[in-house]
């Protein structure tokens, strides 16, 4: 399988020296999710009937397509973890109105590099969960720019407490934030800030799976004034997985994000509720 190449080639992403030690735990491949996310609406002669009380007769033709690919290069140590992962998203909405041009719309544009170290220092029976500090550094850019604004690239790095590895808990966080922003080529900024992150899992049967993630990031300093740059983030999806064979399987989601700039005062927020085709798996490349 072609997946399954590229998830021995991604080993790569690690110093040769950790795969010959002798001491090496496990390491593994976890296509966490690669999905297509699709809807279409079509409406013939919707022109004709403008007047008409029937919204389904009137309203406007469009189609929606959104990729996600959230992979993770897990190696893992009894005391400690250190994951390299590439998550990457990509949503376009086109409208057809009956009367008017045809428009193009982002809903998402997303590419992020991470790694990251956690610690085991304390294990809590009651969810099978290890936990201890932990450090990342990412890169987030995108894959096109979003006119007329310029193309995001940020650096990232945080520091804090995470229990993870758990039954339920996957992940649970809080942490201190530094960026360094690249996105405006004549102010490069620094910021600080907060943040608390969790990712849940809830398996409620061989064929159903509840999952629920997000974050909230609140900004404390910044080192220039771009107009543009966030006070806050908040984003939360929520996801019911049903297996319909092998890895494969359909997702309804809600996904909400919600932000409001320094230079607007009122905030934003963007509501989406969906179904994807989704791929997962885990492949255990090395254990000893």
């Amino acid at each position: 399988m072609k997946i399954k190449n590229i998830a021995i080639l991604s080993c790569c992403l690690l110093p040769f020296n950790a795969v010959a030690d002798d001491s090496i735990g496990e390491l593994r491949a976890n296509f966490r999710r690669v999905a297509l996310e699709m809807s279409s609406t079509e409406v013939q002669n919707a022109k004709y009937y403008t007047d008409n009380p029937n919204s389904q007769l009137s309203a406007d033709s469009q189609n929606m397509i959104k990729g996600v690919f959230d992979f993770v290069l897990e190696y893992e140590q009894p005391t400690w973890q250190w994951n390299n992962s590439l998550f990457a998203e990509y949503g376009r909405t086109k409208i057809r109105p009956a009367d008017d041009e045809t428009t193009t719309s982002e809903d998402a544009d997303q590419i992020l590099f991470t790694t990251d170290y956690n610690r085991k220092m304390w294990h809590w029976d009651f969810d099978n969960v290890d936990a201890g500090p932990f450090a990342s550094l990412a890169y987030q850019t995108e894959f096109k720019a979003n006119n007329p604004a310029p193309l995001q690239k940020i650096f990232r790095g945080k520091a804090g407490i995470k229990a993870f590895n758990g039954d339920i808990i996957k992940d649970l966080y809080v942490a201190a934030v530094g960026e360094y922003d690249l996105t405006y080529s004549d102010e490069h900024t620094t910021k600080s800030a907060y943040e608390i992150g969790w990712r849940t899992e809830y398996v409620n049967s061989d064929q159903v799976k509840f999952q629920f993630e997000g974050y909230f990031r609140d900004y404390l300093t910044y080192s220039e004034y771009i107009a543009t740059d966030l006070k806050y983030e908040l984003s939360a999806i929520g996801r019911m997985d049903v297996k319909i064979k092998n890895n494969f399987s359909l997702a309804p989601y809600v996904q909400y994000f919600q932000g409001e700039a320094r230079g607007v005062g009122k905030t934003g927020s963007n509501f989406m509720i969906g179904l994807s085709f989704a791929y997962s798996e885990l492949f255990n490349i090395y254990k000893k």
